[in-house]
């Protein structure tokens, strides 16, 4: 019976050097994992592998030198323990996030939850070629957003409430953009907003409250880490809306699913279409 080796790698299977071997990519949204699934994972490891994983540069979880003959079995001991294989191929894959807001003091949002909403609305599409996710949630960057096709980076839209100041000019050595500047004598602080970055610093280091953030979202378009390195573009605003940044996500997984062809990445399709075309699309779904 003929083996269906690329309906194998849309399900996460990838073959391997030796003969009928395979590496299963695992479905790990946002990089994490529950007490129940590694307990699944190591079963299946030690069962039909060589009782080792290997942890990939995007957060996944594969197991390497499972073999042809054992595949049904491992995806009912896996789903048995909630875990779903990845994919691979044209479609998007699982998508990668840091923690954000949820535990990391640095965090301006709670990246895995808008991981995971991502990867509930857009996972294992199938596209022209692959298309890649990644969340993080503040200027720090551990999941450096502008790597993929479409990154979302954490920010803070500051505001000064001027009867809380007490000047006392933490605000201004914390700010790393030099966009704050402080006129005691004149009470006044003026912040410059072409500077400002959103990282939240301001807002997280004054000790009266005197700084309040809205919580926003930072977008950067066809970025890739592969034979072509290319930082993301950012052509929008800050997006304080939930909602518009799936709007704007629509627009832009649109945008590819359209315009590329066959085996060609979001950047090489921006660069052939029109960066302007994108903007357009982008912009009208901002703007709702």
């Amino acid at each position: 019976m003929a083996v269906d080796y690329a309906a194998l790698k849309a399900g996460g299977f990838m073959r391997q050097k030796q003969k009928d071997t395979f590496s299963l990519r695992l479905r790990v949204v946002g990089g994490t994992v529950t007490a129940e699934q590694l307990t699944a994972i190591r079963a299946v490891a030690e069962k039909y592998g060589q009782g080792y994983i290997h942890l990939t540069s995007r957060q996944g979880i594969e197991i390497p030198f499972i073999r042809l003959e054992d595949i049904d079995a491992v995806k009912a001991d896996l789903a048995a323990g909630g875990v779903s294989p990845g994919v691979c191929g044209p479609r998007v894959r699982t998508v990668t996030a840091c923690q954000g807001g949820r535990c990391c003091p640095s965090g301006c949002i709670d990246a895995l939850e808008v991981a995971e909403k991502l990867d509930a609305r857009y996972f294992g599409r199938q596209l022209p070629h692959k298309f890649k996710f990644g969340v993080t949630g503040c200027q720090n960057n551990c999941l450096k957003a502008e790597e993929n096709d479409f990154g979302v980076k954490g920010g803070l839209v500051p505001g000064w409430k001027r009867d809380s100041c007490i000047f006392c000019g933490v605000c201004e050595k914390a700010c790393r953009s030099g966009a704050i500047a402080i006129d005691e004598a004149a009470g006044t602080i003026t912040l410059e907003n072409d500077k400002c970055n959103y990282c939240g610093r301001c807002v997280k280091s004054c000790p009266t409250g005197a700084w309040e953030g809205e919580s926003g979202y930072l977008v950067s378009f066809g970025g890739t880490f592969g034979n072509d390195i290319r930082k993301g573009s950012e052509l929008l605003p800050i997006i304080t809306d939930e909602d518009a940044l799936y709007r704007v996500a629509d627009a832009a997984i649109d945008f590819f699913a359209e315009n590329a062809n066959p085996g060609e990445r979001f950047a090489k399709t921006l660069d052939r279409v029109g960066w302007d075309e994108l903007k357009e699309s982008v912009e009208a779904a901002y703007h709702g």
